[in-house]
């Protein structure tokens, strides 16, 4: 058997179920926030243990999402001090990731599901199973005690060892490289929630939808989810060189939110204020003859997937069509969305709230790559030293089209 150390340097693999003392993470502190390209920094720190039911995996890659991006800011929250204010005794730094692949390599007492050794993908989202709304039969994803592992819990995947507890642990999918099976769960399983999950709200054959923010991580993977549902997915991107990468996950058209004829974006104005609603109007309504023109039909999107928020909330009820739904899962622009009140009542429109997913749609979604249905749309792949310069991509909007992961203990 190969010498057993304390610490091991990336890529050199202990055997198999041995736990370092020590580990290499990419860490955000306090002092640091800022700028993602300065906040984080490799340092060596205690290597977790797995309680009951929590399972320690060997982090082969991890994916990078915006979530990670607010956590460097330290706005809008400080998540360092979030877990110090509930207990003063948790670590003065944050592992983030909220995606990865790796092995299992300990598990604590109750575990079951998965043995030392097994090939897996993660998701984010953790809770307290004994909580009194999960005892009541709420979805465990709607629970107060719900938080996103490697955000606002710590021990995330930016390590050479993570923690998560064993309902987060999925099979990877065989035919996929670390890279790409860590770059697709978190953004795949919330756009599934969002398009699958809120009956009668669901995606159906030739329903046609509205994906903004298309050729990013999230809108890469409806894309696909609508495509393979049977559904028309239309998307919308900020440049014509981003329209490419939709069509090819099979968008049926694309449209450029940065056409002059849109100057419509922003908080809607006072509706009483005649003129600057009007002027609103000639821009929203140029946004809708041209989703009509792209669509071939003058129907509006039955689903309308929402992240971006306060800059566009107010033309997703006016596009969406009667009776259908916009469903938000952030705000990447603001949080303050002003929704005109006639078209969500009058026309019975439905403004819904998803956050992430529940066991069941995290298999579902993943299922669907197993299948081959869903591609993670890998875009690029950065090293571990690498962590701050890509959520920096991310908080400038300059990142590549698709998803992105970082190489941990995976070496090219």
């Amino acid at each position: 058997m190969s010498e057993t150390k304390d610490l091991y340097e990336l890529g050199e693999m202990p055997p198999l179920g041995h736990v370092p003392a020590r580990m290499y993470a990419s860490l955000i502190r306090p002092e640091r926030y800022g700028e993602p390209e300065q906040a984080f920094k490799v340092e060596v720190v205690d290597t977790p243990k797995p309680g009951p039911r929590q399972v320690l995996v060997y982090v082969m890659a991890a994916g990078i999402n915006y979530n990670n991006v607010w956590a460097a800011l330290g706005t809008p929250v400080d998540v360092v001090a979030a877990r110090r204010k509930q207990n003063p005794a948790a670590e003065a730094f944050h592992i983030g990731g909220s995606d990865a692949s790796g092995i299992v390599w300990a598990v604590g007492e109750g575990v079951t599901n998965v043995r030392v050794g097994d090939e897996v993908v993660l998701s984010c989202a953790m809770w307290d199973e004994n909580a009194a709304d999960i005892q009541a039969g709420a979805d465990p994803i709607t629970s107060t005690s719900c938080k996103i592992w490697g955000y606002e819990e710590n021990w995330g995947s930016f390590a050479q060892f993570t923690r998560v507890d064993d309902y987060q642990c999925f099979k990877k999918p065989p035919k996929l490289s670390w890279e790409a099976a860590a770059a697709y769960m978190l953004v795949g399983a919330t756009a599934y929630r969002q398009l699958m999950g809120w009956e009668p709200h669901t995606v159906k054959p030739g329903d046609p939808v509205l994906i903004w923010g298309g050729s990013g991580g999230l809108g890469s993977m409806a894309i696909q989810i609508v495509k393979a549902k049977g559904g028309i997915p239309i998307a919308v991107v900020s440049s014509e060189s981003r329209m490419e990468h939709c069509r090819k996950l099979g968008a049926h058209g694309v449209i450029n939110r940065t056409d002059p004829s849109f100057t419509h974006w922003g908080r809607l104005p006072d509706t009483a204020d005649a003129a600057a609603y009007a002027e609103w109007m000639k821009g929203a309504n140029a946004f809708r003859k041209k989703w009509s023109d792209v669509l071939g039909s003058r129907q509006g999107p039955r689903i309308v997937l929402e992240h971006p928020g306060e800059s566009t909330i107010p033309t997703s009820i006016l596009v969406c069509d009667n009776a259908g739904m916009v469903v938000i899962c952030a705000g990447t622009t603001g949080y303050n969305a002003d929704v005109d009140l006639r078209y969500l009542w009058m026309r019975q429109k439905r403004l819904q709230g998803s956050h992430f997913a529940n066991t069941e749609q995290c298999k579902a979604l993943n299922d669907m790559v197993i299948d081959g249905l869903v591609d993670p749309a890998l875009a690029d792949v950065f090293e571990f030293d690498e962590v701050g310069k890509a959520h920096q991509l991310l908080h400038t909007n300059t990142h590549p089209s698709g998803n992105l992961a970082i190489r941990v203990n995976a070496r090219a």
